[in-house]
């Protein structure tokens, strides 16, 4: 097997998944400032929603990232297909939590409603695609390590 060009798909992965954690929880609270909407519209649901969504959400992203980057050489439609997993993951974790959090079921379609038809599931959609394509490209990369002025190819 051919060593690979760049760095390890599960180095990748791990970077990917901080990085979309980051630009979700970031993306969200800023859409949420910038038109004063709460991100998930479950009166009396408490925290448990959000919480199990964006847990389910990084579960279905880092499957994805997984399976499309063990690839020798990933494509970067893997960003689309994070999108959509990021955005899938987030409402099948708003279903659950909304359930455990046991708020009657005619608010679990109205939180979801809620969520789909608004910017936040563009902004999780945007992120998970932001993580997909920097993992394809950390792992596709032909770079190398930094070096040193003084250092030079003799003393190998």
């Amino acid at each position: 097997m051919p060593e690979r060009e760049g760095v390890q798909p599960a180095t990748a992965l791990a970077f990917a998944l901080i990085g979309y954690i980051a630009l979700a929880i970031c993306g969200l609270g800023v859409t949420s400032l910038v038109s004063g909407r709460e991100v998930i519209d479950a009166p009396g649901a408490g925290q448990v929603p959000g919480i199990a969504g964006m847990a389910l959400s990084v579960i279905a992203v880092a499957v994805v990232l997984w399976v499309m980057l063990r690839a020798p050489r990933p494509s970067y439609s893997a960003a689309l297909v994070a999108a959509l997993a990021a955005f899938l993951g987030y409402l099948a974790g708003l279903c659950v939590g909304v359930v455990i959090a046991g708020v009657d079921v005619g608010l679990l379609g109205g939180a979801v409603s809620s969520f789909v038809l608004s910017w936040f599931s563009v902004v999780l959609a945007v992120a998970g695609a932001v993580a997909g394509w920097s993992a394809v490209a950390l792992v596709r990369t032909r770079s190398q390590r930094p070096r040193w002025p003084w250092e030079s190819d003799e003393d190998e």
